[in-house]
């Protein structure tokens, strides 16, 4: 096979070098194609056909349905590891052994405390505050109480720096939380496992003794452990350009935060629960609906179904569609949302329409009724996945770091008016 790429431009050839990855994958490499062809540049808006970096943490073939962490399959991960062992593995390249599991774990509670002055800031939320905007801003601020910036250098550093981050961010996300529904702020207890106090955290009543259920433990686990990583996606690109300039891991994070609130990524599994809301409020018919879904001429959209990458099926869907029945049927809730949601899924796995075109319910899909069953609120279930996706955000920071990549800069083409003299305001037309 030819190791280069012709680019023919006005009859002038050029030589460009290709990139195979380890599991075949080829690129184009194009980063001296600006240099070579005098000025020309290559135009791909939203990057969808360019790799922005090499990478060795996370595998997906959208085609075929493959997800591997570090060449792990996710289905083997969630049936065996916990979210502590993916996170290491992520971020250090191996899955610990005990020694170092143990380790890590204790390191991390030693840091699961943050300083008094974090509430004054959360306080000045009003209630009404999106906990997006809440958990962004609380993450940018653990940048003013640790303002000393990472050696990237010293492993001894870059370790620090990741138990600090994966201490405090689920202190965050339970503040938030009990902030929305005016709780007492709780800092857990450090002889609980990592998900165990995350529920606690979030759900101990200042009156009453929490008690954990390991269906919700389980499901929890396997979830963040599904939202890990997912690739170059759109906050994992914004944490790596933003680590580009050398912004501080926490800096970097908050900036991923933010990309991951916006609707078209992190907020899907909320907006699947509006979705629900809605035809709810419209007497329920899911039959309705999915003919709406049917009907190119209609502007409704059903969420939670297909995938933008996974153009088989969502490989991590299969995993938490049993989590999902399984809290349900344990919680023995009574939502007519859900039975909504229920139903919607049935009739797509059966209908043709949806089957032929691969329309399978999604993560997100399952995501929003695990977070439903489990009382979490509609508009906290993307801090729900930033939580999950931590340590990949992690990961790809240090790596990028580690690899020594250069600031992100990308090119345009400028559309706008060409050379123009200045009218003064007085001579101005309308």
């Amino acid at each position: 096979m030819a190791n280069t790429a012709t680019i023919d431009i006005n009859g002038q050839k050029h030589e460009l070098p290709l990139v195979e990855g380890t599991e075949n994958e080829l690129a184009i490499d194009i980063s001296n194609f600006r240099s070579l062809s005098k000025g020309v540049i290559t135009i791909d808006p939203g990057f969808k056909n360019t790799g922005s970096c090499e990478s060795g943490i996370t595998f997906l073939d959208g085609e075929k349905g493959i997800l591997r962490y570090r060449g792990y399959s996710i289905e083997e991960l969630a049936e065996k590891a916990d979210f502590l062992e993916v996170a290491y593995l992520l971020i250090f390249g191996e899955l610990p052994t005990k020694e170092q599991n143990d380790k890590f774990h204790e390191d991390i509670k030693a840091q699961a405390v943050v300083d008094e002055d974090v509430k004054k800031i959360l306080e000045a939320f009003p209630k009404s505050a999106h906990p997006m905007g809440v958990i962004a801003s609380l993450t940018s601020a653990l940048t003013a109480f640790n303002p000393s910036s990472v050696n990237v250098n010293s492993e001894e550093d870059m370790y620090k720096s990741v138990v600090k981050i994966l201490g405090k961010f689920p202190v965050l996300v339970a503040w938030t939380y009990r902030k929305k529904l005016g709780l007492p702020l709780d800092y857990g207890d450090d002889s609980l496992g990592y998900v165990e106090n995350i529920l606690k955290m979030m759900f101990r009543k200042p009156n009453g003794e929490y008690k954990q259920n390991k269906i919700l433990v389980d499901a929890l686990d396997k979830l963040l452990i599904l939202h890990a990583d997912h690739e170059q996606n759109c906050s994992t690109s914004t944490v790596r350009i933003v680590g580009s300039s050398h912004a501080g891991l926490f800096a970097s994070i908050s900036a991923g935060i933010s990309a991951l609130w916006g609707p078209l990524h992190g907020g899907a599994n909320q907006a699947v629960l509006e979705m629900l809301e809605a035809i709810k409020d419209d007497d329920g018919d899911t039959k309705k609906y999915m003919a709406k879904a049917k009907d190119k001429e209609d502007p409704f959209r059903l969420m939670g179904f297909g995938h933008r990458v996974y153009k088989n099926f969502d490989p991590r869907a299969k995993i938490i569609k049993k989590a999902a029945d399984e809290v349900l049927g344990d919680l023995g809730i009574e939502d007519p949302i859900l039975d909504i949601a229920k139903g919607l899924e049935k009739e797509a796995l059966e209908d043709s329409y949806f089957v032929d075109r691969k329309l399978y319910p999604n993560v997100d899909f399952y995501s929003g009724i695990i977070y439903r069953g489990m009382g979490i609120p509609t508009d906290m279930f993307t801090v729900m996945f930033a939580l999950g996706r931590l340590p990949g955000w992690i990961a790809q920071w240090r790596e990028m770091r580690l690899r020594k990549e250069p600031i992100g800069r990308p090119r345009q083409i400028y559309i706008g008016a060409t050379e123009r003299k200045f009218v003064p305001i007085e001579d101005r037309k309308k």
